[in-house]
């Protein structure tokens, strides 16, 4: 698979100074945690689930979660066991995206994986909710047990979104207990994920659509410290996804919207710009930037219509590129003025963020000259 394969081969060219690379669900973890971008979530109890994970895989959706936790109520936890089983079998796997279940009980972990059969090879891992150390070993050991009875490497995306974990009274000892566990099962994790709708829940909160979770200063404040502890680039780190935006449909405004018109205007994109805004996608969007500034790489979303705007994002400008290659360039260190003759790189320190941003080049590919947002997210939605 790979991103932006949706697009014609002839406007791929156009669009991109180096092309994204091909990934697979056997490749390199670390490629595959850049690789997820937008995961889309699903029900399990979704009916077609089968034809719409095909779907939103050809229009370029590349991770997907089924739930079989909060998005379902308990009474259908059997029934969407069943679904999922079901539907999984139906699905093509030469047509099917990174493919994860969220789970509630670690007991599921292996007994799903049993009766899925030959089909858990669709399978790229498990999401584990609520994770900490304590209750979190055994999902892991679950993990372990399916893999090994299958066959099939199955990876861990953990999720940090209990109470615990936001309290300050106990935050560092459950966020440092989480981190030397998952460092003893280094091998089975993908990725860390956060759990944005349970950190708000804690508190009663939930942020309008004008607003970012970095506005709420009590889930910000913890999305920094998982990043302090997981996402060090000392290589003991972990690649930490953005939390959830929750809203994919108009209302009522009280700010300006968050898009310049510029941008729009030089591409003829000004009904772009009203569609996105009137989508409340100008605060998503500034969200994601927002996210990838304070360390977080691809998102969680809900709906369809958030993909693109992530994967948009995601690749790397032509700018950045050649920062980054100037700047792995020069092993002895040393400041340069940039090729762009804008800024100074420093070889020593902006070294790990070179080093991740041509990684993210691989999966996402670089940008041509001139090349921005609005020309990537408008052939990505096929405008």
């Amino acid at each position: 698979m790979r991103h932006f394969h949706q697009i014609d081969a002839g406007r791929r060219a156009e669009l991109f100074h180096r092309q994204p690379r091909d990934f697979g669900r056997d490749s390199d973890p670390g490629l595959l945690a850049v690789a997820l971008g937008a995961t889309l979530y699903s029900p399990a109890t979704r009916p077609r689930l089968a034809a719409d994970i095909a779907k939103r895989a050809a229009l370029g959706v590349r991770s997907m979660v089924v739930c079989l936790e909060d998005s379902i109520s308990d009474r259908d936890v059997p029934a969407a066991e069943d679904n999922l089983v079901a539907q999984l079998a139906e699905i093509d796997p030469d047509a099917a995206p990174l493919l994860f279940v969220r789970v509630r009980t670690p007991e599921q972990i292996p007994d799903l994986v049993r009766r899925l059969g030959r089909s858990a090879e669709l399978l790229s891992g498990f999401v584990l909710p609520k994770f900490e150390a304590v209750g979190g070993k055994p999902f892991l050991d679950a993990l372990g047990e399916a893999s090994g009875a299958s066959g099939v490497r199955l990876l861990a995306m953990p999720v940090i979104e209990t109470r615990d974990a936001l309290y300050r009274e106990t935050r560092t000892a459950v966020l440092t207990d989480i981190a030397r566990l998952l460092d003893e099962r280094r091998e089975q994790v993908l990725a860390v994920r956060l759990g944005g709708t349970d950190l708000c829940a804690a508190y009663g909160l939930r942020r309008p659509r004008e607003l970012t979770i970095y506005d709420l200063h009590l889930v910000a404040s913890l999305i920094a410290d998982v990043v302090n502890v997981f996402g060090r680039a000392d290589g003991t780190g972990f690649v930490v996804t953005g939390p959830v935006w929750e809203y994919f449909s108009a209302g009522e405004r009280l700010f300006k919207p968050q898009l310049r018109e510029a941008p729009f205007v030089e591409h003829s994109a000004e009904m772009l710009r009203k569609q996105l805004i009137t989508d409340s996608l100008d605060g998503f969007i500034r969200e994601v930037t927002l996210d990838q500034a304070n360390g977080l790489t691809g998102k969680t979303v809900i709906h369809p219509s958030h993909v693109a705007a992530v994967h948009a994002l995601s690749v790397v400008s032509h700018e950045q590129f050649a920062d980054a290659t100037d700047i792995l360039g020069v092993p002895a260190g040393g400041a340069m003025a940039s090729s762009y003759a804008n800024k100074m790189n420093e070889a020593k320190p902006h070294r790990a963020w070179a080093e991740r941003t041509l990684l993210r080049a691989e999966v996402f590919g670089v940008a041509a000259e001139n090349v921005g947002f609005v020309d990537l997210f408008e052939a990505a939605v096929g405008r």
